[in-house]
Formats: structure tokens, sequence, C-alpha cells
């Protein structure tokens, strides 16, 4: 408990501190644990399901949950065996089957069948593979923000300055890596304190793959929205919107300025357009 009390307390702060008034939070249980879901927007509008990049927690989302949940019942889902509330149980995830499988699971509780389904670097991997193993009703609309190892692998400068905060977790080694990735943007400092904490949270390995094969992203007809950070240092933004194009027929790209890869999608004024093309893509209706 010692070890999590700090994490957990920074935690609610952003709750309490950045995501609007009517934040509601529920525990869904799932073969694989209970997952912890922060939920915001009048339960009759149609469900937005937003995934997470990897430690940032269900909390990041809280400029979309106050603007797209004037129209979206907006759920933020903490993954199981990332820092977060979310409990693992007895069963570990160690496939792309078991966390398509725990996701379906997750939105049976939710009651969100036919939602659109979003993600944001690690969650938009996992929001993708869902996509293309899921039937069609499942998933309405796909939005990937950043996505990394969808259409390209990672920079190795990006692996290289990353090494030091994967080998020995640490706040020092966490904030520096954002600080080189962000170009020292000044990120809301109540979640900044909740990212760093996570390093001493303990959590699993994550599942991990190979990026979807061609042939699968061909067949994939869910429509869908890559939006992508002109600064990332992740991957090279011009490189995966093209792959991106070639490879997904239902598929619309656009780059966000002046964001980076860890920036979204809290950061402004990257947030703002965030907010607004995913308004435009959600508010359009599908192709026939």
């Amino acid at each position: 408990m010692t070890t999590t009390t700090p994490f957990l307390a920074a935690y609610d702060e952003v709750l309490a501190a950045k995501w609007p008034t009517g934040t509601r939070s529920t525990r869904v249980p799932t073969p694989y644990g209970t997952t912890h879901v922060n939920s915001y927007g009048s339960e009759d509008a149609p469900p937005l399901v937003l995934l997470a990049g990897g430690g940032c927690t269900s909390t990041v989302w809280y400029a979309q949950a106050a603007h797209l949940g004037r129209t979206h019942r907006v759920h933020a889902v903490d993954l199981v065996g990332d820092p977060g509330r979310s409990v693992a149980g007895e069963r570990p995830i160690r496939t792309v089957e078991d966390l398509t499988t725990w996701l379906d699971a997750v939105l049976d509780g939710l009651n969100a069948d036919g939602s659109a389904l979003c993600g944001h670097s690690y969650g938009a991997w996992i929001a993708l593979h869902h996509a293309l193993h899921a039937p069609p009703h499942r998933v309405r609309k796909l939005i990937l923000l950043d996505p990394t190892q969808c259409f390209a692998g990672f920079r190795p400068g990006y692996l290289l300055h990353a090494l030091p905060m994967l080998l020995r977790p640490g706040a020092e080694r966490t904030r520096a890596f954002l600080d080189w990735e962000t170009g020292r943007a000044e990120l809301d400092p109540a979640w900044l304190r909740l990212r760093c904490a996570a390093a001493g949270f303990p959590s699993a390995r994550p599942v991990t793959g190979p990026r979807p094969a061609p042939g699968a992203l061909g067949g994939l007809a869910v429509p869908t929205l890559i939006l992508l950070a002109e600064r990332s240092r992740a991957h090279d933004a011009v490189r995966v919107a093209a792959t991106a194009a070639r490879l997904l027929p239902h598929a619309r790209t656009a780059v966000i300025p002046g964001a980076t890869h860890h920036s979204l999608p809290l950061h402004e004024p990257a947030a703002t357009e965030l907010n607004s093309r995913m308004e435009d893509f959600l508010r359009a209706e599908s192709p026939r």
C-alpha cells in the first residue's frame, strides 16, 4: 500500500481538479480482473471509449471528456496491468487475443456495443487490433492518435532516450524523458505529478507484437481517423500517414500542428485542434 498511496492520491487529484463535474467512476468485471472506467456525458448519448498510452492512465483524457462529453458518453479506461485503478486478476493478459477478449468484456459491461473506439500510442495499438478482430457491429468508428507499432516502427533515437526510464523507472527519469520528447512543453502540473508517480506503481509487462499484417488492414471496413503529432519523436509522422493511407481503405489522416507524441492528448493548443477533428469525424455520417 505504501508504494501505491502517493500514486492513487495524485490520480484522485487529477480526477477532481481536471475532469468535469458529473464524472462517474465504475468498476467492470472481466476474466482478467476488474477494470476501472471514468465516464462523463449523457447515458443516452452514443458511447466513445478511450484507451490511453502506457503509464498515462485514463485521467489523461480530461480535455476530451469535457468537450466530447457534450455529445457522447465518454468512457476512459484504465488498462489492466498498467498504472491506474484497475485491478489485475489471477488470469494474466499475455496475448493480443487476451487483450481483445478483455476489451470485449469491458464494452459489454459498459453496454457500449457499437461504440466509437479511440486510442493513443499503445492504446491505439490495442484499439486497432480490437477493431481487426471484432465483428462489424462492435466498433462503429475508430480513432488512432499518433499510433505506435501500427504502421511504422519506433525511431531508434526515441528508444535510446526511453531506455534509462524503462530499465530503472523513476520520477526523475520519467520527467527527463517527457521534457526531451515534448520540447519541455508545459504539461498540466497535476497530471505530470501523476505521470511521474506512475513510475513507482507495480505493473505487468505490456503485451507487444508485430504490426498488423497489410492484408488484415486492407480488410478493415471501420471508418478510421488517424491523427498524427507533427513533432512526434516516436516515429516519422509523414511516413506513418503515407503508410496508413496506402493500407487502410476507409481511413482519413491529418497532422496536429506543433504536437509531440507525449503532449497528446492533453496539451494546449493541440488539444483544441484534436477535439475539433475528433468531433467532426464522430459527427459525420459513415459512408455506405
